[in-house]
């Protein structure tokens, strides 16, 4: 079963995250499979609009922990190839050429945040729920930071990132990370009234006006870019990354955590 299911419809495309007993989380798998995607439909000059979205309850939880797991007992070069596959998703996802939009509902954490970040407009259900997670496990939210960065400035980020906590959607709203809140209810009637604003633009100056954007405050450069990914893979192999993440499994608090 595939990952991600895309639908390639006359002049716009749906791609969902299609892991729902897993809350969407992604591994290699998944993530080889977004950036083909993403590379195939941005041969589409027709394309409109792309519409991300999750299957099932939740947006995406972030990185499957399992894959983490496997990941942190690896050698740091093979972790730094595999953060080079998170950099490249969140690339092209940020500079894909047509006007992307996001689908929010449930958890939308770690990871899933980068994704959030990268795309034109998002739209949140009002029970959604956000968080960088990743310093409770011994990690840091190290290639999606550049993203949020933009998104939503230094200052939330840095508040975000450095207390891990769980936000909620209208803190999110607040902080620009999201431009739309709804109920649950009103969640795909408002996607479809936003699909509707994009389908009264014209195609191409719509892609040459996002070009022009994104000239404007550019995705990370290269040095940036590979100083996160070499942060990741630094810390999955460290100690603490260690730790977290198996203490996550044994359902136990790593060490610098109260009880």
């Amino acid at each position: 079963m595939s990952n991600v299911v895309v639908r390639l419809f006359d002049d716009w495309a749906e791609l969902s995250l299609n892991r729902p007993d897993q809350r969407n989380c992604f591994d290699a798998g998944m993530i080889s499979e977004l950036i083909t995607a993403f590379a195939d439909l941005a041969k589409q000059s027709q394309l409109r609009y792309v519409l991300l979205q999750g299957l099932g309850a939740h947006f995406s939880a972030g990185a499957d922990l399992e894959w983490m797991r496997r990941m942190a007992s690896s050698s740091e070069e093979e972790n730094v190839e595999d953060a080079r596959q998170l950099a490249q998703l969140f690339r092209s996802f940020y500079n894909f050429p047509a006007p992307t939009i996001v689908r929010v509902q449930g958890a939308a954490m770690g990871g899933a945040l980068g994704l959030v970040a990268c795309a034109d407009t998002v739209v949140a259900s009002n029970q959604a729920r956000f968080s960088l997670s990743e310093l409770r496990l011994g990690l840091a939210p190290a290639v999606i930071s550049p993203y949020l960065h933009q998104a939503i400035g230094p200052r939330a980020l840095a508040h975000l990132a450095l207390s891990a906590r769980v936000f909620d959607a209208s803190e999110a709203w607040h902080y620009g990370l999201i431009h739309r809140l709804v109920s649950p209810e009103q969640l795909d009637d408002a996607i479809t009234q936003e699909c509707s604003y994009l389908r009264q633009t014209a195609p191409q100056a719509s892609r040459a006006c996002k070009q022009w954007l994104r000239s404007l405050a550019p995705a990370p450069d290269f040095v940036c870019e590979e100083k996160t990914v070499e942060l990741i893979a630094r810390l999955r192999i460290a100690p603490e990354g260690q730790e977290g993440i198996n203490a996550f499994f044994a359902h136990q608090y790593p060490s610098w955590q109260d009880e």
